[in-house]
Parts: C-alpha cells; structure tokens; sequence
C-alpha cells in the first residue's frame, strides 16, 4: 500500500524508529536506504517500533 500522507502520530513512529536505528558513521546515502526500509516495512503493516528498528538494519525482503 502506497501512501502519500500520514498522521502526526504516523510520522512521530516513524521518525523515532529512524533515530533509534542510526548507525555510527552511517553515510547520507546509506541513511536514506534506512529510512526506505522503514517506510516499506511501515506500509507492509508493519507497525511495531521495535521490528522496525530491528527491520530497518536489514535489506529489503522478496
């Protein structure tokens, strides 16, 4: 499911599970994949903080 918007509380989920997961020395480029994978594990349904902090340090499934 694509989504352009989300909710306040949508966005405070998403931008904490993006600070918790930041890696030392992380490049822009790598931080944005992050940040990519959070958002697709996010509209896959997945919701919980912790998966997707855990989610977000892995690539992408298939």
């Amino acid at each position: 499911m694509h989504r352009d918007a989300y909710t306040p509380s949508e966005l405070a989920v998403l931008s904490r599970v993006l600070a918790r997961s930041n890696l030392k020395n992380e490049t822009e480029a790598e931080r944005e994949r992050r940040a990519s994978r959070i958002l697709a594990y996010y509209q896959a349904g997945i919701t919980d903080e912790n998966e997707l902090e855990q989610l977000s340090r892995q690539p992408l499934g298939r």
